[in-house]
This record gives structure tokens, sequence and C-alpha cells, in this order.
């Protein structure tokens, strides 16, 4: 379905909502969850792994809360107070039996898992009891202002059986990973499965999390994204050999920070950027019959052929992607990654999957999205959603996921390109005529 950060909405109305969000929940829950009580939420699996703990109960938390329709930069900023207190106490008590040697490991570590369900009990009485304080007084922390984003986004599963892709829209990435600092981030990423969901899942919770704890985050934002993508990778093979697991996925994610857009990608999932109309390539997706790409491989001891398309060892018709263990090293977990200053002059950025992209060309965005919201008399909301009837009508049968963020407001972007064609026009018409030219020629010679 579309959905989108709140639309002209002032800081203090969200923060008007927070008392009355707040004395609902403790109503409903007016105590903390006792060992025999249900747990509000469906927990991820049975076991993780101390590092994966963070970021898989903050995704529990967001979507508890989002579905409660608390104001998300309060539901970022409770989780995050949640979850540190949490980090803070001894979780030896959720530790399980010590997982095998894993054999391709020099040092053949041993990896401490914890019990997840545990877990997810403990962590949910860490946010019943913060919640409980916060009803008393919320922290200026959870009110701080945040940029209002505009986006619109629409997935489904079309002729496929499964639907294996995920996405993120995270404008609270700041209040979600405690940054306190003045400058403004926001988080927007497509995964694309194959071979079932888990990794697409995966990447989708740990990727932004990964890259909020990497040292470059606040100098090199763009490196730190490709560490994050590479850290993911790793937890997530990890995980997969734990769990007979034998899916991957692709990705993209872009990265605003303050006035600078940071992007990173693995495989064939891509993000455009649209300027005054005119579409901004921005990377080069990562498939097998790129010649780069085809060389490593074959130095790895693979091959790459044609089959109904080009393929990674007969099998994947992507060179790079998070998990796919069987795969490894020839399709690679190391992402590209790129920066660009924004100058205010830019419409938005289109992230979407190659159900998108392999039927829809970059040239075509543009127009597409003009003439909905031409339509739509400047509403955005359903952008996305029109795109991906699009990429189905003309045949796509994939997963198909378009994100669509609003860099200036649409209404502007309509006024800006009727602005532009009026001046187009009159530079037209103040050319003087030539002797004899009649202004039906002049129309005909204009439109040939």
């Amino acid at each position: 379905m579309a959905s989108a950060a709140p639309q002209n909405s002032s800081q203090m109305a969200c923060n008007s909502e927070i008392p009355g969000f707040l004395d609902t929940l403790l109503q409903d829950f007016p105590a903390p969850l006792s060992p025999e009580s249900p747990l509000p939420w469906k927990i991820p699996g049975t076991v993780l792994s101390q590092e994966e703990v963070e970021a898989e109960l903050a995704e529990l938390a967001m979507s508890f809360l989002g579905n409660r329709n608390a104001p998300p930069p309060f539901a970022a900023a409770v989780t995050h107070k949640a979850i540190s207190q949490l980090l803070q106490t001894d979780l030896s008590e959720f530790k399980k039996l010590p997982e095998q040697k894993e054999e391709e490991e020099e040092e053949k570590a041993l990896v401490t898992l914890l019990d997840a369900k545990g877990l997810a009990r403990s962590f949910f009485n860490w946010l019943w009891e913060v919640c409980s304080q916060w009803q008393k007084q919320v922290p200026l922390t959870a009110q701080a202002p945040q940029r209002q984003w505009l986006v619109s986004i629409h997935a489904i599963r079309n002729t496929r059986r499964k639907m294996e892709d995920r996405h993120v829209s995270l404008p609270t990435f700041n209040h979600l990973f405690g940054l306190s600092d003045s400058v403004d981030r926001a988080y927007f990423a497509v995964f694309d499965g194959h071979g079932g969901v888990d990794a697409a899942r995966y990447a989708s919770v740990h990727v932004h999390a990964n890259a909020s704890h990497q040292p470059e985050l606040l100098t090199d934002p763009a490196t730190a994204l490709k560490e994050a993508f590479q850290r993911t990778d790793e937890m997530f093979l990890w995980k997969a050999k734990r769990e007979r697991l034998q899916s991957g996925t692709t990705g993209v994610c872009a990265l605003i920070v303050g006035t600078t857009l940071h992007i990173a990608w693995l495989g064939d999932s891509q993000v455009i950027l649209v300027q005054q109309g005119q579409v901004v390539k921005l990377m080069e997706p990562h498939k097998p019959e790129r010649q780069d790409e085809k060389e490593r491989i074959e130095a790895l001891g693979g091959f790459v052929s044609l089959m109904d398309c080009w393929r990674v060892n007969g099998t994947l018709a992507v060179s790079r992607a998070i998990g796919d263990v069987f795969q490894k090293p020839y399709v690679s977990g190391e992402a590209d990654a790129a920066s660009r200053e924004l100058t205010g002059s830019e419409d938005y950025l289109l992230l979407a999957c190659d159900g998108f992209f392999d039927v829809v060309p970059h040239q075509e965005v543009a127009g597409l999205v003009h003439s909905h919201l031409l339509r739509q008399n400047g509403s955005w909301l359903y952008v996305a959603e029109e795109l991906v009837a699009v990429a189905r009508d003309r045949g796509s049968h994939d997963n198909i996921t378009v994100m669509v963020v609003f860099l200036r407001d649409p209404q502007e972007l309509l006024d800006g390109r009727a602005q532009r064609t009026g001046d187009a026009q009159a530079d037209i018409g103040s050319q003087d005529l030539p002797t004899g030219l009649s202004e039906l020629e002049t129309n005909t010679s204009q439109r040939s």
C-alpha cells in the first residue's frame, strides 16, 4: 500500500499526540508481562546471536508502536531508550547452548546464541517501564523536531508464489540510534530477495543498524553504508549456516545526511534521482554480464553463462548480493557506494527492484510521475502505486517494489515545470518570423 511521512503536520501537533498514546498503551498494558503472559508481537525465530539483538528488538518495537499509531519520532526515541536499558543488563540468563564451530572460520570461534522469546519478553517490560516514566514527563530528545518527508511506497507479490521484497523508510534515523547532533538523517532502502525471503528480511532489519555503528558514519557515510552491507552479509551467512538457509537478496539504500545524498547497492535493485524533470543516473547495477563483474567471477574460478539471461555459475542473474551461501565468493557481498551534494533543485529519489526497472526505462520515470501529479492535482500519495501498475501492465511477473522520496513539494514540481514550459514557449514566440512565413507554418515547423 502507499505510505508516507506526515504531511503538513507541525512538530507541536505531533508532540500533542504523545500523552494520549501513552495513556492508551498503559491502559491496554497496565503492568509488565508476567512469565505466563502472551507476547504482544511475533518473535524472529527461536534464537538470536548477541550481535543481532539490538536490530531485531528495534524492529519488533517499531512495528508494534507503529501499528498503534505512535508518532514516529517518539516511537524511535522510546525504542532506543528501552534497548539501551536492556543492553546494560546481564544477558547471560538468556544464553542457549553454544553454537557448533564454523568450519570455515580460521579461529573456530563459538557463536553465542540467546533465547529470542526470553529476550523479547524482557525487552517489552523495559519498553513498558520507559513508557511509564515518560508518561509523567516526555524528555526533549523524544520531541526533537525533524524534517517532514513525503514518501510514497507500493509493493506487490505480482504473479510470483511468494513476496520476497522488503523495504525500509526510516526518517527517524537519528531518534532510533540516539544521534543528538544537529544534522538530519533519513534512511530509505529496497531489498529484493531470491530463493526465499529470509535474506531480504534480514537486510531490511540489519543494514541500517550496522551502519549506525560504523565509526565512519559521522565523517564518511558512504563508506559506513558499504561496511554495513558487508557486515550484514557476514552475519547472515552465519545464520544461513546455522539454520540451513539458501536465500539471498540484492539491495539499494539511500542515506540523506543534511544536504548530502549517500547511496550504496548490491545487485540490480536501483535508485535514480530526478532533478528539474531530468533523470540523473547515480549507479551501475551489478549484473554478471558487466565486464568487470565477469572478470572478477572468472578470476575466482567461476563462470558466467547465457541461459535465459546471463547467470553466475549457471544459477543467479545477479553478481553481488547478501546471502547466497553456496555461491560465495563468486556472488560478492561487497557493495558499491556514491555520494552527491544536493542543491535544493532535486525533485525526488526513486528506489525500486528489478521487477520495475526491467520493464520501465530510467528516462520514462519523470514523465510517468509528472503525468500522475498532473492528473491528481499535485497529490503524491499514490504515485508509487501507479508506477507499480505500469510495470505490471508492461509484463513484469516479478515482485515489484517502488519507493518515491520527494525532495521538494510535489505541487512545486508541477508549478516549476509549467513555468519552464511557459518560458520556453515565450522564447520561441519572441523570435522574429521569416518574411512570408505564416503563423500556421511556424507552429508546424516547431512540431516537426
